[in-house]
Parts: structure tokens; sequence; C-alpha cells
């Protein structure tokens, strides 16, 4: 079994898994070398470190009595993405409205503002200057003209 294979499967067997929670969804899995596992997860209301523990226990006896790795030679972890990773699907984007958010497009333009909507397309709204010369901007993206979105901290 090539690493896009097992990638598939380690995928389908996390879906099976995570979904039985309704609140729950996978986001990715990444399969690095040294056969180290990346499972991404995420919930409605946030995901608990203890659902990850019960995701992480269930998925490796998965992956173990599928003996999809030599003599269970893997690494797994399952963990929600954090802030370092890019928003990949529409139900991270419907979670994070009212966020603040970094929107890098195909072109290159970088747009930082408020996630008001995301159904059909992104709409951020974006504050430019101060006072009186402050305005501010509606911007509706279409979801294949975005390259990646990230969520930003706010220190105040």
């Amino acid at each position: 079994m090539n690493i896009e294979q097992k990638t598939a499967r380690i995928k389908q067997l996390a879906e099976e898994i995570i979904t039985k929670d309704a609140d729950s969804f996978l986001v990715d899995v990444k399969l690095k070398p040294g056969n180290s596992i990346q499972v991404f997860a995420d919930a409605d209301a946030g995901l608990s470190l203890g659902r990850c523990i019960g995701y992480n226990k269930a998925l490796y006896k998965q992956i173990e009595e599928e003996a999809l790795f030599n003599e269970g030679d893997f690494e797994l972890e399952v963990s929600s993405p954090g802030l370092e990773e890019p928003l990949k699907l529409n139900r991270q984007y419907q979670k994070n409205i009212g966020r603040l958010v970094e929107v890098v497009l195909k072109d290159g333009l970088k747009i930082t503002g408020k996630l008001i909507s995301a159904t059909n397309e992104v709409v951020i709204e974006e504050t430019k200057g101060k006072g009186k010369k402050q305005e501010v901007l509606q911007h509706s993206i279409l979801f294949d003209d975005i390259k990646s979105t990230k969520i930003q901290i706010v220190f105040n």
C-alpha cells in the first residue's frame, strides 16, 4: 500500500470515528516521513482534550488492527488544527464568524478583517484608517479565489 492509499484509508477510519459525535468533523489527515500521522479534527463548539484522546485511542486501535504499518511502526497525533493551520472547510468558517481573519487570495492580495458570513462566498469586513478618516469596506470573496484563511489573534 503506497502513502496516498494509506492516507486515504486513515482519513476514512478517522472520519468514521470522529463523526460518531454529530458536532465533530474531520478537517485533515497528514502522513509525514517516519510514519508520523497527524489528524486534525474540530467541533462546532470546540474540541476538548478528552475527545481528542478518545479519538486517538480508537483510531490507533483501528490502524493497528488493519496492520497499515509494519509491526505498529507509526506515531499518531489527534488534535484540533490550531491557529497556525488555515481554515479548510466551510464548517470551520461558520464556526469562526465574528473573528478577525487574514485571507490571502490566489492573486497574492491579503485582506484582514472580521469574518461576517460564509455561505456561497466569504464576506469580510475590513476597517481602514482611524478616527474621522475611518472607512469600513465589505469584501465578498468566492471560495475558489481563496488561497488561505487564518484566524488572527487580537490582544487588547
